[in-house]
């Protein structure tokens, strides 16, 4: 993940509690799992071990992720969001031209990303298209099973 990335206040926390659990009793029970392992014998042909060293490798990774995401996270205040316009961390309600289908989805961030929430991604396919548009609009989408149209009903937060 590449340039900012905007959140809510609450999900800022929300990851910082995260790493700081990773961080602190996630990197000791790997260290406790790499101890027992190293204890039963041979490196060379201990399955237990490199299976320890493996999770500590993608341990280590999932902290250098979330560190890089709270490092570029901006806070977004939900005072501050113009409801004129599509934008993050807006409500909107949209009607699919095709099948009259109305849905409701809050535009967030990758990280906070939750389809059964009704959270979409702003760079998602979807997301992408409803950005900058305005309540009576239609977004033209490029999703992955073709061009969808969606009408934009309703922007709050």
């Amino acid at each position: 993940m590449s340039g900012v990335n905007y959140v809510t206040k609450e999900t800022l926390e929300q990851m910082k509690e995260e790493l700081n659990m990773l961080k602190t009793k996630g990197r000791a029970e790997i260290a406790r799992a790499i101890s027992e392992a190293r204890e039963k014998g041979d490196l060379k042909e201990n399955a237990e071990y490199d299976a320890a060293k493996e999770a500590q490798g993608l341990h280590e990774a999932k902290i250098a992720t979330l560190e890089n995401a709270i490092a570029t996270a901006r806070v977004v205040e939900a005072d501050s969001i113009d409801t004129s316009k599509v934008s993050i961390l807006c409500k909107v309600t949209i009607t699919n031209v095709a099948n009259k289908k109305t849905v409701t989805y809050q535009l967030v961030s990758e990280t906070e990303a939750d389809l059964k929430a009704g959270k979409i991604s702003v760079t998602s396919p979807i997301g992408k298209g409803l950005l900058g548009k305005q309540v009576g609009e239609i977004a033209d989408v490029h999703a992955p099973n073709g061009k969808l149209k969606f009408k934009i009903d309703h922007i709050s937060i």
